[in-house]
């Protein structure tokens, strides 16, 4: 299933956002804490596009880089042990919470612990830098103490999430509909499972969209005035 046509290829992504992280090494001093933002989604709602557009909208207006940090980029550090070692180096690991969350995690999880360890230590890593948009991998749940993090989530209506779906992949709705109700039992499982918190929970969020009747700009527009005027 050619799932990746979702988001783009993560080489240029990848790139940028290294050379972000070099420059962050280079500030002298301690600057303000940085806004961070989490995307949660259900799975067919349109959260990377409006993602990409909330990070040009962000860089216009704030005059500063933002990085977006979603699954594939995330995961792609994250499986390569020098790159994440390099990351985590300039970035660094100095969030108070961090060994705090990290045992609560589910023994339920015997395989991949470490593995998501490391992914869970790049998004606080990350979060604690600011400046970014972290889409998805329970984003919202593993930085919820972290005052500078302002989390958000978009649903939709299971016609909405496969005709999306169905268009993106050059699918018919027929191949999408058990596609999307797979992938959203695997991602609710992800949060219950491993990081032991209810995906439904909203009180984790500060605000949340109906991808049905909010469209990817409007929604981009919406959190660049609610980050922007706090």
């Amino acid at each position: 299933m050619p799932e990746s046509k979702l988001i783009p290829s993560i080489d240029k992504r990848l790139g940028a956002f290294l050379e972000v992280s070099r420059r962050q090494e280079n500030l002298p001093g301690e600057p303000p804490r940085k806004p961070a933002i989490t995307i949660s989604r259900e799975f067919g709602c349109e959260a990377y596009p409006m993602a990409e557009l909330l990070r040009q909208q962000l860089e216009t207006r704030t005059k500063q880089p933002w990085m977006l940090m979603d699954k594939a980029l995330l995961d792609e550090v994250a499986k390569n042990h020098n790159l994440a070692e390099q990351v985590l180096h300039t970035l660094g690991e100095k969030n108070r919470f961090l060994d705090e969350f990290l045992s609560t995690f589910s023994s339920r999880w015997k395989s991949d612990k470490d593995y998501y360890r490391l992914l869970c230590k790049q998004i606080i890593a990350l979060a604690e830098e600011g400046n970014v948009i972290i889409v998805g991998r329970g984003g919202a749940q593993v930085t919820q103490r972290m005052k500078n993090c302002y989390h958000f989530r978009m649903f939709a209506s299971q016609a909405f999430k496969v005709a999306s779906i169905a268009k993106r992949l050059s699918i018919d709705k027929g191949e999408a509909e058990p596609l999307v109700e797979k992938r959203q039992k695997e991602r609710d499982r992800f949060i219950r499972d491993f990081l032991d918190r209810d995906p439904y929970d909203l009180n984790v969020y500060h605000l949340i969209f109906n991808n049905d009747r909010s469209s990817a700009s409007k929604i981009a527009d919406t959190i660049a005035d609610y980050l922007l005027k706090v």
